[in-house]
């Protein structure tokens, strides 16, 4: 299986091209999910939003013990808070969003067929706030992120779907993900899958790599490491720079496709944000 995926996502490393015939989105994904399935046996679908909570017990100790006063919990008072004060105009959040801006998590990220591009949670918070006059908040740690923790937890349980529309430039920007989940980079010409395809459940000095399937799930996360919350791309930019690679920026195309990519994948599993990680 291992190889099938390998197979199935190849790119040569000089003008991303494809080594076989290019799969559809619905056939990596069937290929990915099937990788995880028959690594770890014992652990059901869903169970891969706790990420590596799901395939080691000790780690999963701890988090539960720390569930139980959460260092999140504070954010998503406080993200409830901003989330209803009005802006200077009158209006709130909830005036930007589907349903009030309530369980929408699994609304992103969404390939935007207007604007040609994919759209993340954390885009659509600050176009909200630049339609309504108001400045926008810097995205990869800070209020932005208590924003995003309080809109996770009104949508934990809710299953990952997303679609990919019939779009060439939808694809494209999926295969974009795929290609940069797939690449070598950096100083240590290493790619995301080296990590949380290859090494998943094995250590990495005292940590435990986790499965990709299910990773973006979480987010925004609480970090010991940063203590404080920090978003999906915070912790993208800190990927590129472990293997010495000059990050991209926050919300551009790169790592917008790649989380396009990556929750297209863990489609299946719930959202269960805010999250804690080491």
């Amino acid at each position: 299986m291992k190889k099938l995926l390998l197979i199935a996502t190849a790119f040569s490393v000089l003008g991303a091209t494809p080594l076989v015939g290019q799969a559809s989105p619905e056939e990596d994904q069937k290929i990915f999910r099937g990788y995880y399935m028959e690594r770890f046996p014992n652990i059901a679908l869903e169970d891969f939003s706790d990420g590596v909570y799901a395939i080691d017990q000790n780690s999963r100790d701890n988090w539960e013990a720390i569930e139980e006063f959460p260092p999140y919990e504070i954010a998503i008072d406080e993200g409830e808070e901003m989330f209803n004060t009005p802006f200077k105009n009158g209006k709130t959040y909830a005036s930007c969003f589907r349903n009030g801006g309530i369980g929408i998590k699994g609304d992103y990220p969404y390939f935007d067929t207007k604007k040609g591009k994919v759209v993340t949670l954390e885009m659509d918070i600050n176009a909200c706030r630049t339609k309504n006059g108001e400045k926008p908040l810097k995205y990869k740690k800070g209020k932005i992120t208590a924003i995003g923790a309080y809109m996770a937890f009104t949508s934990r349980g809710q299953i990952i779907n997303v679609k990919i529309p019939n779009d060439k430039r939808a694809i494209a920007a999926y295969e974009d993900g795929k290609r940069f989940f797939y690449a070598r980079r950096g100083q240590l010409n290493m790619s995301c899958a080296h990590c949380h395809i290859d090494n998943a459940g094995n250590f990495i000095r005292s940590n435990i790599l986790g499965p990709a399937l299910g990773q973006p799930s979480h987010w925004p996360a609480y970090r010991a490491k940063w203590g404080a919350l920090g978003t999906l791309q915070r912790r993208f930019t800190g990927c590129n720079k472990q293997v010495r690679a000059k990050p991209f920026k926050a919300q551009g195309t790169e790592y917008s496709n790649l989380e396009y990519f990556l929750t297209y994948m863990s489609n299946g599993t719930p959202w269960n944000g805010p999250g804690v990680r080491m």
